[in-house]
């Protein structure tokens, strides 16, 4: 068998993300990889392949959602914005008892399409009926991280046994494009030995862990000062709450030996000194939800805080069920949605900044620093293309401001929408 064809893409710009902007770009794709980057004039003289001109686009590495409930995708709009966290809870658990595998089955692939045309390419995705795998990765191109979602408080099953059963399930699924991990829930629901012994597996298996922590006010004062309405509404549920009272959720967590490298931290919007340094001291990642946080009407998201610790920080769409609706428009997962509502907040973090929050900061996240969500020799050709004729300068800019479907997008060297 010969070496695989080669294809070299023209742009009016290529969009590196570690690298400035190329203006005249090209990029070369060998089979899945990316083979070289550069000037259109530099490299269209060493090609010998097949040559396609995008035309007046943006090239750049597609985009990698840290963290979404792709499930929970025909949820939209069913709630609106809750009194309290603890009530959205409720909400929520007694719609998905009304729901058939068949009904999160739909809605799981209606969500991975939506990411699919606004430009995702890689998602870690939580996974609260785990039996939808592996049949629903068969209906997307999308390279999709499944974490298997555990808790066990309210079935009062051994931590232990919740586990396994996961581990089994893990390892069950065929390796490939997509791949599996786990997802103890948080820390409220989710008791210190389970998060413990999760770490000491995960680390073992070198498998992806999520979680998500320090969501709520009500969590932070649970674990802090051991009162409030979500410490309450559990000690009716007969949760074991001696853990709570003199740390906060952070802090909990670290004590349960869960943080690390591999590990995803989730919202953590409410922090008590330190936190952000002991988040960056255990290397462990943050995502942030912007619309989601809106949602809520959560304290402000303390980005400056853990930038300037040297926390790994990447954005998530979270799910449509935690999106306000609104009456000129549809509800939909993109990750350009919620770079636009973090930079309605945080005016002074550089368009740059928050792209790298979508790409290759959420590629360290995931693992796949160097293979995706950069244009790099070696690394996966992922890309999306979005019309642009501005100048070079703009092109940052102008994908935030990026609106409706993406004109192209590649994964792993296969045109999953092709190009006009």
């Amino acid at each position: 068998m010969g070496a695989p064809a080669s294809l070299l893409l023209r742009a009016r710009v290529v969009l590196p993300i570690r690298r400035p902007p190329i203006e005249n770009g090209a990029v070369v794709i060998t089979g899945r990889q990316i083979a070289a980057v550069g000037s259109w004039a530099s490299l269209r003289r060493r090609h010998s392949g097949r040559t396609l001109d995008l035309g007046a686009v943006i090239l750049l590495p597609g985009l990698v959602n840290a963290h979404c409930h792709l499930d929970y995708t025909r949820m939209a709009g069913m709630f609106p914005p809750p009194r309290s966290f603890c009530d959205w809870i409720k909400s929520i658990t007694t719609e998905k008892s009304l729901w058939s595998d068949a009904d999160f089955a739909a809605s799981w692939r209606d969500g991975a399409a939506m990411l699919l045309r606004s430009g995702t390419t890689t998602v870690a995705d939580i996974e609260a009926v785990p039996q939808l795998l592996p049949q629903v990765w068969k209906h997307t191109p999308l390279r999709v991280i499944s974490l298997l979602e555990m808790t066990g408080i309210r079935s009062r099953r051994d931590p232990d046994h919740i586990l396994a059963e996961a581990a089994v399930k893990i390892e069950s699924l065929p390796r490939g494009r997509c791949r599996a991990g786990l997802s103890p829930h948080a820390p409220y629901s989710t008791l210190p030995r389970l998060m413990n012994r999760c770490g000491v597996l995960a680390r073992r298996r070198r498998w992806l862990v999520a979680t998500h922590v320090a969501e709520s006010a009500t969590e932070f004062e649970m674990f802090r000062h051991a009162r409030g309405e979500m410490f309450d509404w559990l000690r009716r549920n007969e949760r074991d709450l001696s853990d709570c009272g003199g740390v906060s959720p952070v802090q909990h967590l670290a004590g349960t030996g869960l943080l690390g490298p591999n590990v995803i931290a989730t919202h953590v919007n409410y922090l008590s000194p330190g936190d952000a340094s002991l988040l960056a001291r255990k290397r462990t990642n943050v995502v942030h939800c912007p619309r989601s946080h809106d949602y809520f009407r959560h304290r402000e998201f303390p980005y400056r805080t853990l930038a300037r610790a040297g926390v790994n920080l990447c954005l998530g769409t979270d799910s449509l069920a935690t999106v306000r609706k609104h009456p000129q428009r549809d509800l939909e997962l993109s990750l350009f949605h919620e770079m636009r509502a973090f930079a309605m907040k945080h005016s002074r973090v550089r368009p740059n900044h928050i792209l790298a929050m979508t790409t290759v900061n959420a590629a360290r996240a995931l693992g796949l620093r160097g293979q995706i969500g950069e244009l790099v020799k070696n690394a996966c050709a992922d890309l999306i293309a979005l019309p642009f004729s501005g100048p070079l300068r703009e092109a940052c800019g102008a994908v935030l401001e990026h609106r409706g479907n993406v004109a192209a997008s590649m994964i792993e060297g296969q045109w999953a929408i092709q190009p006009k």
